[in-house]
């Protein structure tokens, strides 16, 4: 077997890893639940790469989650269910169906995209997808019967959060402005404080999981996206706290050796350095 710009190579090497005799026992005993978390993962890394501007590991990391989507693939056309081809036609037909100003007829090409058309293209598909499931003897709402069951779960909890509330204020569920938002979010920590007081374990991540969904609704209200704020900060720690890391090593100290005094200071420090 050798490498490949031809993705029927990666195809081969994929099926060649799962073949129940001569392939290799960990991809073997794996199966669509326990390759999804990689997926996520594998994902997460190409928006690293993209965020570091770093070409190189953005390639590699594209790479890493093409594999994954051959796996699935490959998974499901041993349960006799679809192949690599399949899904490839699948998308090429949703793009080119979703573009009628740029792979339709001259007429639609010169109209250019409708206002409604893409709501009409979607509703299309919607109703194609439930027939299909209606003639494979399946449930034809394939993510549920209510209103927000189309949020995928797999989402990040924050992102999860955020498009729940967006959808749910398309019918009117909704707080009117931000401030009052902001009363909520004390009511909250109230309820926190109050679980905390009773040491009830499994109240104290129910009020602490309601008062960051009030956090994410009053970062919407705001027009902030909380996974985005939340990135933001998140580097902004790594990078202070790197501050202190080379500030104790250049003075001979280690974070281990350092008090939370020495640590504290240098914080400080870094807050104003950058």
């Amino acid at each position: 077997m050798t490498p490949s710009k031809d993705i029927s190579r990666l195809i081969e090497i994929m099926a060649a890893l799962r073949a129940p005799k001569t392939g290799c026992p960990w991809d073997i005993e794996q199966d669509f639940s326990t390759i999804a978390p990689y997926t996520i993962e594998e994902a997460y890394e190409v928006a690293d790469a993209i965020a570091r501007g770093d070409l190189d590991d953005l390639r590699d990391e594209l790479g890493d989650l093409l594999l994954q989507v051959v796996y699935h693939a490959q998974m499901a056309e041993e349960a006799g269910e679809f192949a690599f081809g399949d899904v490839v036609q699948a998308i090429t037909t949703k793009m080119i169906r979703r573009h009628p100003h740029v792979f339709g007829d001259e007429k639609a090409r010169s109209a250019g995209m409708a206002k409604g058309m893409w709501e009409k293209i979607k509703a299309e598909e919607k109703g194609e997808k439930r027939s299909a499931r209606l003639a494979r003897g399946l449930d034809p709402e394939d993510n549920g019967k209510g209103f927000l069951d189309s949020i995928p779960v797999a989402l990040p909890a924050l992102t999860r959060a955020l498009k729940l509330q967006e959808k749910a204020a398309r019918v009117g569920f909704d707080w009117s402005e931000a401030a009052p938002i902001l009363d909520k979010i004390e009511e909250e920590i109230g309820e926190l404080r109050e679980a905390l007081a009773k040491g009830d374990t499994t109240s104290i991540k129910d009020e602490f999981g309601d008062m960051l969904f009030a956090v994410v609704n009053l970062g919407r209200h705001l027009k902030l996206d909380s996974e985005a704020a939340l990135s933001g900060t998140n580097e902004k720690f790594r990078s202070r706290f790197h501050y202190v890391e080379q500030a104790l090593e250049k003075s001979g100290n280690t974070l281990d050796k350092a008090t939370l005094a020495e640590m504290e200071a240098l914080w400080q420090q870094a807050k104003t350095a950058k």
